[in-house]
C-alpha cells in the first residue's frame, strides 16, 4: 500500500513513449535501440519478456518530468541487435545484458543512476547492482523474485505457470521452430497470463509487441533462457549468501500473478537485499501496463528517496 501524499497527476500519453527521443547506441556487444525524455535525476527502464521498451508507455512520460528517464530495448529483443549467444549462451546472460546497459548510461553521461525493471528487465537490474554497486542508486523490481530462489523452490503450481522456462532453454532450434509456427496466436496466449485478458494493453502497444516478434528475436530470448538455467544461475549460486545488493531495493508483484501467489517475495529477495521494501497491487503479470497509477507513484516516490509502504 502506498503511504498519503501528493505526487504529480500522472499522464494519459496520447501515443507510445510520447514525448521520448529515439537512437541507438552501440555498446561492446550489441547495438540498442534507446528511448529518453526528460531532466533530473537518471532513471534507466529495462522491459521484460515477450516485450519490449514501449511497456512504459504508460508511466514513462510522466517519470519524465522529474528523471531523466532512459528506456532500453534489451539485447535481442525489440529494435536492438541480437548478436550471437555463443556456445554457452552467455552472450545472453544478464551479466552481458546489464553490461549493454552499462555501457548505455555511459553514452549519455550517467555514472550513477536508478533502475527499475520487469520480468527479465528485473533480473538483469539485479545483476547490475551486483556486479557494479558504485553505479546503481536504487533498484526497482517488478513481479519477480532472484533467479537462484525461482530455481531452488520449484513447485508445481508454479511449474504449470512458468513452463516456459525450461521449454524455451531446450537445445535450438526445437523450440524456436515451434513458436515460430504460429507466432501471432503464440504472442496472444503469452500476454494474455491467467485469463487477464488483453484489454489492459493498448492496441498500439500490443502491435509493436507483435511487430517485433520475428524468428530472431524468438531465438534471442530463447537464448535468454537458456543462459538463465546455466551461466546465470551458476553465477547466483557462487555469490549466494555472501555477497547482497548494496542500494535501497523496492520489489512490487501483482497479487494474481505467479510470483505472488507462488512466492513470498519480500522473504525472497530478503536473501539477497537488506535495505527492502515491498508491496502487492492487484494486478497480473503486467503490472506498469495494468495499474500504470499504482507504480508510477511507487517509483516517484522510491526513486526520490521518499517512504512508499
Amino acid at each position: 500500500m502506498l503511504v498519503d501524499g501528493a505526487i504529480p497527476e500522472l499522464v494519459e500519453s496520447r501515443s507510445l513513449m510520447e514525448g521520448f527521443t529515439w537512437q541507438r547506441i552501440q555498446t561492446r556487444g550489441a547495438e540498442i535501440n534507446v528511448a529518453t525524455a526528460g531532466e533530473g535525476p537518471p532513471l534507466l527502464l529495462i522491459h521484460g519478456n515477450p516485450l519490449s521498451l514501449v511497456s512504459w508507455h504508460k508511466i514513462a512520460p510522466s517519470l519524465a518530468r522529474d528523471f531523466s528517464v532512459v528506456a532500453i530495448d534489451m539485447r535481442g529483443y525489440g529494435d536492438s541487435s541480437k548478436p550471437d549467444g555463443g556456445e554457452d549462451h552467455s552472450g545472453y546472460s544478464f551479466r552481458a545484458l546489464g553490461e549493454d546497459a552499462f555501457d548505455v548510461m555511459d553514452a549519455l553521461g550517467h555514472h550513477q543512476f536508478g533502475v527499475a525493471g520487469h520480468d527479465r528487465g528485473a533480473r538483469v537490474g539485479f545483476r547490475m547492482a551486483l556486479d557494479r554497486p558504485e553505479r546503481v542508486t536504487g533498484l526497482a523490481a517488478l513481479d519477480i523474485v532472484p533467479t537462484h530462489h525461482v530455481l531452488n523452490n520449484i513447485t508445481l503450481g508454479w511449474a504449470r505457470e512458468s513452463y516456459h522456462w525450461f521449454f524455451m532453454a531446450q537445445k535450438a532450434p526445437f523450440p524456436e521452430k515451434l513458436i515460430c509456427a504460429d507466432l501471432d496466436y503464440y504472442m496472444r496466449y503469452k500476454l494474455n497470463k491467467k485469463g487477464v485478458g488483453l484489454e489492459i494493453f493498448t492496441p498500439e502497444a500490443m502491435a509493436e509487441y507483435i511487430r517485433c516478434a520475428t524468428p530472431e528475436q524468438i531465438h534471442a530470448v530463447c537464448e535468454d533462457y537458456r543462459a538463465t538455467v546455466t551461466v546465470d544461475l551458476d553465477m547466483d549460486t557462487a555469490e549466494y549468501g555472501k555477497r547482497k545488493i548494496a542500494c535501497p531495493t523496492l520489489v512490487i508483484w501483482g497479487d494474481n500473478s505467479h510470483c505472488g501467489r507462488h512466492f513470498k517475495p519480500v522473504e525472497a529477495w530478503a536473501e539477497w537485499a537488506d535495505d527492502l521494501v515491498g508491496f502487492s497491487v492487484p494486478t497480473g503479470h503486467y503490472p506498469a501496463e495494468h495499474r500504470p497509477d499504482l507504480i508510477y507513484a511507487a517509483f516517484y516516490r522510491f526513486f526520490r528517496g521518499e517512504p512508499v509502504t
